[in-house]
């Protein structure tokens, strides 16, 4: 995710890195239980860090009403920042989701502390859970597993969860083991009774994201998924951030996508990597696929540029885009 240390997502390469776990339900076919509560369908999410939450209040009027913002977790910011994001995200109208890095959390009441404040000021319906990157777990939390087994599900009533998952690989983890561990978790979710959604790390490449949703589908992951898209920005920006996130993607890719290695300074936006992701996805399945919004150029830009692309385009063969919440319910 969308942090500072999440952005490599090496907190799932340490879930992974000693015993595998691999429980009964990890076979189940993962769809929603008739109990699972709908998620949110905006066409895109964004995200935004505590000391950035202005951008929130400074682009309100150009953000549709009941947006999610998703709140980065990062390691130079405090417990009472993220509170606050969350306040101001509500109290503008939009949908507060924390995002929890097990591997900063200090202690179980560092964590039901956190979430008990953010419950009480924001009233968040959907937290993401990830790993985190520190070398040494802050606390008793060594990976998003261990939240999940913490039971802050049932002490908080958290009905609605969201994951991350890798489409075009990572740098530190084997594509076996990102697939068994999305799917693990996909299926805890499910036993709990929870709505689950899968956020993934954006990228260039979307070939690679499109074979992965058909993947998805065909392991029987009905979830909705919002797929990762670098807002437009500076050609060196973009790298640079994709450096930062351990994106892995070839000087072909990288041309393919629009940004000319030779022109750092090129303003370069995600059309040719939605349009591609559209036509992959011609005459298949790929069930309730939305966005997630890394807006790395400001909020403001990121936001306009894409109301803009969905009003002229949409994305057929994806979803139908053109209207400002889609109907998705609940996971088929």
């Amino acid at each position: 995710m969308a942090e500072d240390d999440e952005r490599c997502g090496a907190g799932l390469a340490r879930e992974y890195s000693g015993e595998q776990r691999t429980p009964v339900m990890q076979e189940k076919r993962c769809r929603a239980p008739a109990s699972a509560p709908p998620l949110e369908c905006s066409a895109y999410t964004l995200e935004v860090t505590g000391k950035g939450i202005a951008e929130i209040e400074d682009a309100r009027s150009r953000i549709l009403s009941g947006t999610p913002i998703n709140i980065a977790f990062l390691g130079n910011e405090s417990h009472d920042q993220r509170i606050n994001a969350a306040r101001v995200i509500r109290t503008c109208g939009f949908e507060p989701v924390p995002i929890l890095s097990a591997r900063r959390l200090r202690s179980m009441e560092d964590l039901d502390t956190l979430l008990h404040a953010l419950i009480e000021v924001a009233a968040p319906s959907r937290f993401i859970l990830v790993g985190g990157d520190p070398a040494q777990p802050a606390g008793p939390f060594a990976d998003s597993l261990g939240l999940l087994s913490a039971g802050i599900l049932q002490r908080h009533a958290i009905r609605r969860v969201g994951i991350v998952a890798y489409p075009e690989g990572h740098p530190k983890i084997d594509a076996d083991a990102l697939w068994r561990s999305l799917k693990w978790k996909v299926a805890f979710l499910r036993e709990e009774g929870c709505a689950v959604e899968i956020t993934t790390q954006f990228g260039f490449d979307a070939d690679a994201v499109s074979r992965w949703i058909v993947r998805l589908r065909d392991e029987g992951i009905d979830c909705p998924v919002r797929v990762g898209v670098p807002g437009a920005a500076g050609a060196g920006r973009l790298l640079g951030f994709a450096r930062q996130f351990g994106v892995l993607s070839s000087a072909r890719i990288v041309r393919r996508y629009g940004i000319a290695l030779a022109d750092p300074v090129q303003h370069v936006g995600p059309e040719r990597f939605l349009d591609r992701l559209a036509a992959g996805l011609i005459g298949r399945d790929p069930g309730n696929v939305l966005f997630h919004l890394y807006p790395f150029g400001g909020i403001a830009e990121a936001t306009g540029w894409m109301d803009e692309y969905l009003a002229k385009h949409g994305v057929p063969g994806v979803v139908s885009l053109r209207s400002a919440r889609p109907d998705c319910g609940n996971p088929r």
